[in-house]
């Protein structure tokens, strides 16, 4: 990867109509819209989901956050609220993935990768050939009520160097970042994307002026 590249931004959590213009208005490239999770922020209704989908412009990735584990359930959640990509937060067996790449053509494929530990770096490898991209975050699907992302945790990022250099797709970082600590991410992973949420909001809601401070630090790095 051309390490001068100013990597693409993914705001997440977006509550709102509002929220998304004003993420996509700041340079966002990527938008998270969080369905039903066993635990973590952002989560809202299928309906917000699909009203704020329709608004995003073609050129911004719409991404939605499933915790679904069953191929055909994830076919018609993106059936009801048609957005371009499905981030999948939870593990999937190898053989859902030309299932869902068959029944949603055009649609991006984001799988999360939980990095937890140096079987992490494995798991990765072995899901990239499957999905058009692997997002690194700081949840624990071990524990018992699943945590599936919005930890607001930073994880080990000599582990994701690792995974960004052994994979083929694009990479996107995730994880506890803010204004404060995301250049020096992008400086020592070089991904392909870095996603925010905890890190651009104050009270939950999407702050502007921390939205702001976050791009000027992205590009700041790049």
């Amino acid at each position: 990867m051309e390490g001068t590249r100013v990597p693409r931004v993914k705001i997440c959590c977006m509550g709102s109509v509002e929220e998304a213009r004003l993420a996509i208005e700041n340079g966002a490239s990527a938008v998270g819209l969080v369905s039903e999770m066993p635990s973590g922020p952002g989560v809202i209704s299928e309906d917000l989901i699909a009203e704020i989908a329709a608004t995003i412009p073609p050129t911004v990735s719409s991404f939605l956050l499933t915790c679904k584990t069953d191929a055909a359930a994830i076919i018609e959640q993106q059936k009801r609220l048609r957005v371009n990509t499905i981030q999948i937060c939870d593990r999937l067996e190898k053989s859902s993935y030309p299932i869902l790449r068959e029944a949603l053509p055009g649609v991006s494929l984001v799988q999360v990768i939980h990095v937890n530990g140096p079987e992490s770096v494995d798991e990765a490898i072995s899901i990239a050939p499957f999905v058009s991209g692997i997002l690194l975050d700081s949840g624990n699907q071990s524990l018992p009520v699943k945590e599936l992302g919005g930890s607001g945790r930073t994880h080990d990022w000599k582990l994701s160097l690792q995974i960004r250099e052994a994979i083929d797709v694009p990479l996107f970082l995730a994880g506890g970042l803010k204004a404060e600590n995301v250049a020096d991410a992008i400086r020592q992973v070089r991904p392909f994307g870095v996603d925010v949420c905890s890190g651009v909001r104050t009270d939950g809601k999407l702050d502007d002026g921390k939205v702001k401070r976050f791009f000027a630090a992205v590009r700041a790095a790049g």
